[in-house]
């Protein structure tokens, strides 16, 4: 099975984004199974019902969350129903919606986690008590295990990817909105990625309009933190292969589009 997933969409430029680029990437890779991370797509905090469905007429197959998930209140009204959509798991229990789902592609079934980290982040569940949960789960179904862990730290990233190295077919970190240069096959094949990045203003800072971030950093007051709307785009993201029948990872690749990085077809 091969895996294409696409990191933070953060506003509209990254929607335009994930609707330019995503059928060109399904041409060049033809990936089975998409997956995007959706968590900053309204304006930058949160995602409506009309995001989450044009996420999936665009081409996706899973929309996975985060610590922003429930930031945009129209996502009450629409999470029981939306079967293609993942919050993180280990929030607690009676909290709306899925921390994991299942897609089916062909003959196989590949199950989608979402968890959050809780380094300098909200104390939600153990996701490691949690992970081991999910994964029990899982294998009763699939060996076929995609988890989005959205973290703060690098180091609580890295400490989940070695804890199911073996067990699962890859995790990939997300939050943080900076693509990192360690994706690898870990030794007991499950593969590996601290932080896939965003998808969204190339221009700002994590997507948001500089001016107002620089002030707060010369200042140390509150600022107004708002999403760049307009010019240059950036699409971050990697693709996956996974054995079929053992569900381990044999390849990890990850992609970067923008005016500098331009798109690559061959």
């Amino acid at each position: 099975m091969k895996l294409l997933f696409i990191g933070d969409v953060v506003g509209s430029l990254g929607r335009q984004a994930v609707c330019e680029y995503l059928p060109k990437l399904k041409k060049k890779y033809r990936p089975q199974v998409t997956i995007i991370n959706g968590e900053n797509a309204a304006s930058g905090r949160g995602i409506t019902e009309k995001i989450y469905k044009k996420f999936l007429q665009d081409g996706a197959d899973v929309v996975t969350l985060g610590n922003h998930a429930w930031d945009n209140r129209d996502i009450f009204q629409f999470i029981d129903e939306a079967k293609r959509l993942v919050r993180p798991a280990n929030f607690p229990d009676g909290v709306p919606g899925e921390g994991m789902v299942f897609v089916k592609v062909n003959q196989l079934e590949l199950a989608v986690i979402n968890l959050q980290a809780r380094s300098f982040m909200v104390d939600l569940d153990d996701p490691f008590k949690k992970v081991d949960q999910l994964i029990a789960q899982a294998k009763k179904r699939t060996p076929l295990i995609f988890i989005d862990f959205h973290g703060e730290t690098t180091s609580e990233k890295q400490a989940m990817g070695w804890y199911v190295d073996g067990r699962v077919s890859a995790v990939v970190g997300t939050h943080t909105h900076v693509q990192t240069n360690d994706a690898r096959i870990l030794p007991k094949g499950t593969a590996y990625l601290t932080d896939v990045g965003m998808t969204g203003p190339y221009d700002g800072i994590l997507g948001m309009k500089k001016e107002a971030i620089i002030e707060k950093f010369l200042t140390s007051l509150p600022q107004r933190f708002e999403v760049v709307e307009k010019g240059r785009q950036l699409l971050s993201a990697c693709v996956i292969d996974i054995d079929d029948k053992t569900g381990l990872a044999t390849s990890i690749q990850p992609i970067q589009i923008s005016e500098d990085r331009p798109f690559n077809a061959d």
